[in-house]
């Protein structure tokens, strides 16, 4: 009998870490040539992409995330990092946004190339979730 509690406890636990972990995902990453908020997110609308001769902000909103969860986002040109923001949480978030990014245009324009928003967070000090967005080539 004692056999069987220990083992469902066991289950138990197993499955509550589990569901934990997979709980937190990501509701929307990307580029966009302004700021962002949760609301305009919300709608599910295309936000316009940005282009050589406007600003560049690479965005994640996280849903579930846990305290002493780090989220960092990046702003990348093939695979260099031009910008990037993170943040240790200091309490759990239902829904967490951050952005890294310009909000003018470099001298002369953005660089040629293509890019992308770069995701990676971490609990517990072990990667929980890497993601990039879909390449934009800035026009």
């Amino acid at each position: 009998m004692l056999t069987r509690a220990v083992l469902a406890l066991v289950l138990i636990c197993g499955a509550a870490a589990a569901a934990t972990a997979g709980d937190t995902k990501v509701l929307a990453l990307g580029l966009s040539d302004h700021e962002v908020t949760p609301e305009a997110l919300e709608t599910g609308a295309a936000l316009p992409v940005p282009r050589f001769n406007s600003p560049a902000i690479a965005y994640v909103w996280a849903a579930e995330l846990k305290k002493g969860d780090s989220v960092e986002i990046a702003l990348v040109n093939q695979d260099k990092p031009l910008l990037s923001n993170s943040e240790t949480l200091a309490e759990d978030r239902a829904r967490y946004l951050l952005q890294a990014g310009k909000r003018g245009v470099p001298a002369g324009g953005w660089p040629e190339g293509s890019y992308h928003a770069a995701l990676k967070i971490t609990r517990d000090g072990k990667a929980l979730i890497e993601q990039t967005s879909p390449p934009v080539p800035f026009e």
